[in-house]
């Protein structure tokens, strides 16, 4: 049995609702209540009775959660040890992460890593260049895509892959591309730096096509290709972390299902050598676990 979907089952029934439960969980209520799914489904029971005013739990659901809340009391006891732990946590931190998981990866992880360690101080930077993480005291760094052989220690955290899409509004006055050598008849947005020459990759099975980019829009900001593309601009490459809602809301449609864009990593990377600070290895493993919580499903 998934230990850790019985105490979320146990959270839930305690609290008598999914919302509050996520809350104390520090949890997403989507993510709270797939748990709960995975769970019956695992025990072949249903465990909680939904309606529109009010959660309660099944004749079944109720007997297991008499056994559940025992272990959840024994997980309160080491989350009361933990959080005396905490208190012994302190110290700085610099971080670096690139801009297009800024507002949806990093500030949510550092929000929630500060409740449990307020001792501990954050410097973030945001750039999408490579730092020097001795020269610009760069503890860890968040970074997207492909590394260079650099001697730094890689952790992956998540893996996804950019969806090319567009508004209803540029989709009901040119046709939708059905393959990459049909892009050149569109006007296209994507991310750029300068220096960099911009590109897709495709692939279908064992096929591979890769389009060099000549943009009508290139900027370094994927939030701003978001405002640009809601507002019939063109498509774009986008990364589904950015803001999920715009494909669930219908806002955004994503284009070439069957030639989907390659999928990425996104990794903390640090300097190896000797023992990270305290404060460091903490965060470390803090995001590593607390990330792939943030989004329900993403396309890989």
């Amino acid at each position: 049995m998934d230990l850790n979907g019985l105490l979320i089952f146990a959270r839930v029934a305690e609290a008598e609702s999914f919302t509050k439960a996520a809350k104390t969980l520090a949890m997403p209520v989507s993510t709270v209540s797939r748990r709960i799914a995975e769970l019956e489904k695992e025990l072949g029971v249903r465990l909680l009775e939904r309606s529109t005013r009010r959660l309660r739990t099944t004749e079944v659901g109720a007997a297991i959660y008499e056994s559940a809340a025992k272990t959840l009391e024994i997980a309160d006891a080491v989350d009361s040890i933990a959080r005396d732990r905490a208190a012994d946590v302190k110290g700085r931190i610099s971080l670096s992460a690139p801009p297009s998981i800024a507002e949806n990866v990093l500030i949510p992880v550092i929000q929630a890593f500060q409740r449990a360690y307020p001792s501990v101080r954050i410097r973030a930077f945001v750039t999408d260049r490579f730092v020097d993480h001795i020269g610009e005291g760069i503890d860890l760094a968040f970074r997207v895509g492909d590394l260079k052989d650099s001697g730094l220690i890689v952790k992956k955290v998540l893996r996804y892959r950019h969806q090319l899409v567009a508004s209803p509004a540029y989709l009901k006055d040119n046709k939708p591309p059905r393959h990459p050598s049909d892009l050149k008849d569109h006007r296209l947005l994507t991310f750029s730096l300068r220096g960099r020459v911009a590109s897709w990759a495709f692939t279908r099975g064992d096929q591979e096509e890769t389009v060099v980019i000549e943009p009508a829009l290139a900027m370094n900001d994927y939030t701003g290709i978001a405002a640009a593309l809601l507002d019939g601009a063109g498509i774009a490459d986008l990364p589904p972390i950015v803001d999920p809602r715009l494909l669930k809301e219908g806002r955004l449609v994503e284009l070439m299902t069957e030639w989907p864009l390659r999928p990425m990593d996104l990794t903390m990377v640090y300097l190896g050598g000797g023992l990270l600070p305290r404060a460091v290895s903490v965060f470390k493993d803090f995001a590593a676990d607390m990330i792939p919580t943030l989004f329900d499903e993403l396309p890989t």
